[in-house]
This record gives structure tokens, sequence and C-alpha cells, in this order.
């Protein structure tokens, strides 16, 4: 779940277009990115998006915020086979995610969805989500991840320019480490501006070394970028495979000399991490 691509749900042909691309997860939107006329619309071509061909990227869907009046427009129509997980705008608390979830509890399997498979993504827009963000990344099991939303971050405070890079990254940093607390992912802001290539790149890379797992992109030409940046590089898997063939090697998993450094068991955890990545990366490829 590196990439996930936002796509506009009144909008077929990028419907079309995003199911074969190779984002980990798509967001078919039904919030934002849709005009008020054409909400109903992106509903029906966004069901019959969830209910066409398996395989390919993760389906998820951006509905209403907790307690608009169009939410239960929104789940009575999306709620199908298919449909792998949902994105809940502007969160400001726990109880925005139980709202869902008890919606969810009762509706999933009367819809021939398994009980308790449709994940849900919090979008943290608000000083108060932030605040509130590690009480709602241990809310309920369905949480896969808090994603940042910069834009509406910055309305909030009250930034009259383009968000500034030290609050946000403020901010960035308090939601990656929330998203911890809860053993989730953090899932970085959108880079908005698509004729910056070299600018992803950087603020891609800011983001995991903050701590972030994945990135929310807008267009189909940031994926790779995205997708590579998280992912380990063949020099972390070098190191991460050393580090496991030695305390392999041993009797016990207490500190250990590696090529004349200290390595204890928190590192040896995370080379087993990397390492995990790299196989489940060779597993998706082996499937596509």
């Amino acid at each position: 779940m590196r990439s996930w691509l936002f796509v506009p749900g009144h909008q077929q042909r990028m419907i079309d277009k995003a199911l074969g691309l190779p984002a980990d997860v798509l967001i078919f939107d039904l919030e934002d990115g849709v005009p008020e006329a054409e909400k109903d619309v992106a509903r029906r071509r966004v069901a019959a998006a969830l209910g066409g061909v398996r395989g390919g990227p993760a389906r998820f869907v951006r509905v209403h915020e907790a307690g608009a009046s169009e939410l239960e427009a929104d789940l009575q129509a999306i709620a199908r086979v298919g449909l792998q997980g949902l994105v809940l705008p502007k969160v400001q608390g726990p109880e925005d995610v139980l709202r869902v979830c008890q919606w969810l509890d009762q509706h999933e399997t009367r819809a021939g969805i398994p009980s308790g498979s449709v994940g849900l993504l919090a979008t943290i827009e608000s000083a108060r989500g932030l605040v509130q963000a590690p009480a709602i990344a241990s809310v309920t099991p369905r949480l896969v991840g808090l994603m940042f939303g910069a834009e509406d971050f910055a309305l909030d405070m009250g930034l009259f320019s383009h968000p500034g890079q030290g609050l946000v990254n403020y901010a960035r940093s308090a939601l990656a480490v929330a998203a911890a607390s809860g053993q989730i992912r953090a899932i970085d802001k959108v880079f908005t501006d698509i004729s910056d290539p070299d600018g992803l790149v950087v603020e891609a890379q800011r983001a995991r070394d903050l701590g972030f797992a994945g990135k929310a992109v807008i267009h189909p030409g940031q994926v790779e970028v995205v997708n590579e940046i998280f992912s380990p590089t063949e020099v972390e898997e070098r190191w991460a495979r050393r580090i496991v063939e030695v305390f392999e090697r041993r009797a016990d998993e207490g500190p250990a000399t590696v090529d004349g450094r200290m390595v204890d068991r928190p590192i040896l955890e995370r080379a087993r991490r990397i390492l995990g990545r790299f196989e489940e990366e060779g597993n998706d490829r082996q499937a596509d």
C-alpha cells in the first residue's frame, strides 16, 4: 500500500484507465473530487467498477464525512462485493470512525461482503483531528492507516498561502507517530504540482524519512515514483540479508557485531521487516 491514487468517481474514462495502472490502491472519489450535480452518476460508476473484473489495485472509496447527508447514499451504493476499503475524510475523532464501523457491521454480510473485511483509512485534515489522531489510530481493527490532508489542515490553521513547511512537517511527523502508536500505516499528503516531478521525489523521500509507508497521488505519472521511493532499495535488502544471516548462525539474538558495527534486537527486527517487504513485492510482481 505505497501509492494511493485518487480517481474521480464520475469520470468513466479515468476509472477505466486507473484499473490498469500499477498503483497499489485506487481511491474512487465520491467526495470533493466530484461536482454536486454528478454525485449520483459517480455512485453508479464506482459501484460498477467495484463489481467488475477482479485483480489489479486494491479498491477503496472516499465517501463523505461523518454527519454529512450524502454519507448514507454513498454507503448504500457501494456496499457490494469488490469493496475493499473506505477512505473517511475530515475525521475529527474516534466517534467518526465508529459510526461507519457500526454501519458496516450491520450491512456487510447483507451485501455479500465477508464480515469485517472492509478496511478503513482515516484522513486527518484539522487541528482537532491531529490532536485526536492517537485515539483514532487504535479505535478499531478495521483501520489500516491514517492519511494526512494538508490543504484542509492549512485552512483550519488559518494559513493564507501554501502550507508552511515547518507547520506541515510538524503535523506530518505527529501523524506518523500516531499511526505507529496504533500499529497502522501513515499515508502522506498529495503532491499537487504534477508538473514538478523532482519536487515529488524530494517530498516523497522526506515522507519516508518521517516514517510514512506510502503517499497519496493525483496523477498516473506520480505512481511509479512513489512506488519506488516507498520500496526497500537493493542496498537496504543486502544490508538486511547480511544482518539476518549473521543472527541465523548464532544461538541467541543478543547484541552482535556485524561488519564492525554493533547490532541489537531492534535492528534485527528492522532487517526482517525489510526482507518481508522485499518478499511481498516479489510475490506481487509474480502475481501480475
